[in-house]
């Protein structure tokens, strides 16, 4: 993963049918869609003008990961095909090496699959505020950090680019897909968290929650799409540094944004440009993540 970093891609004799904080997306035919992930980073929902150099391919190589493992549960918009099959180009296939996949095309459900274990983040600041999270009732006296009792779901609304994710109930989220696919939607995470938590967990890292999108497919089945699993989508916490009381340091973007915090900046574009030192212990952090969730697999 030392190739330079993809900012956009162009690819030539595809029609890109949207870029999104990170993933361009491709028509390929009827049936599939090419996502590639270019090394983009956003941070409180504004996409960043550096990138992280190599950062696509982790998240691809995650995702990947977790996809194969996690087909017992769910399954998933990824293909078997190889991208020579439908990219031409030498130079575009190159740019592509590590970071695209042919996937299916499905119908994506307008919601954020958001799964808490520990509470942090838009959890914390909603349980401040009166005890619980998207309209969950949590014990009192938990601090930042917290184990939750057990895992919980609590939705998002799908924010465009540039717009931020809104905590919903679960009420809400049924409201808007249908009461049986809510569940579905919601069974499906929580049953994929535990599973990835458990491994996570053997390899010294805590996943204090994660977000998972799913689609359907032609014939109304839920399918998990996009991402899972990844640093850009989960807060990673290294097991031995985890206090309840404090966020311990992560490997994810949380890094990134610490360091936003300390600027005097107003979250919206442009976002500014990062140091140097922060780009690469950035990439560090992303490459650690890869290192110890799949032990090079």
């Amino acid at each position: 993963m030392s190739s330079p970093a993809v900012f956009e891609t162009d690819l030539k004799g595809l029609t890109r049918v949207h870029r999104g904080k990170v993933r361009d997306i491709y028509a390929l035919d009827q049936e599939h869609l090419l996502f590639v992930a270019t090394d983009r980073l956003s941070a409180f929902d504004v996409v960043l003008p550096d990138p992280i150099p190599g950062k696509g391919e982790v998240l691809t190589r995650i995702s990947n990961f977790w996809f194969s493992r996690t087909r017992h549960i769910a399954p998933n918009h990824v293909t078997d095909y190889e991208l020579a099959a439908y990219v031409h180009d030498p130079d575009d296939l190159a740019l592509l090496e590590g970071r695209a996949v042919v996937v299916k095309r499905l119908r994506p459900l307008p919601v954020e699959a958001v799964v808490r274990g520990y509470l942090v983040g838009s959890g914390w600041k909603d349980y401040q505020r009166g005890g619980a999270v998207c309209g969950i009732e949590l014990p009192a006296g938990l601090q930042m950090a917290s184990r939750l009792p057990e895992p919980i779901f609590t939705p998002a609304t799908k924010a465009a680019v540039g717009e931020h994710d809104e905590n919903v109930s679960f009420a809400e989220v049924a409201s808007v897909v249908g009461e049986d696919l809510a569940v579905q939607v919601r069974t499906l995470s929580l049953a994929l968290y535990g599973f990835a938590a458990a491994h996570a967990l053997s390899r010294g890292i805590i996943i204090a929650d994660t977000k998972f999108e799913f689609g359907l497919n032609e014939a109304g089945q839920v399918v998990l799409m996009d991402e899972a699993l990844t640093p850009d989508s989960s807060r990673f916490w290294p097991v031995d540094t985890w206090r309840p009381g404090s966020s311990p340091p992560s490997f994810d973007k949380q890094y990134v944004r610490d360091y936003l915090e300390s600027l005097d900046w107003n979250k919206k574009a442009p976002g500014p440009r990062l140091p140097p030192e922060v780009i690469e212990r950035t990439a560090a952090k992303y490459r650690e993540a890869l290192a110890r969730l799949t032990g090079g697999a």
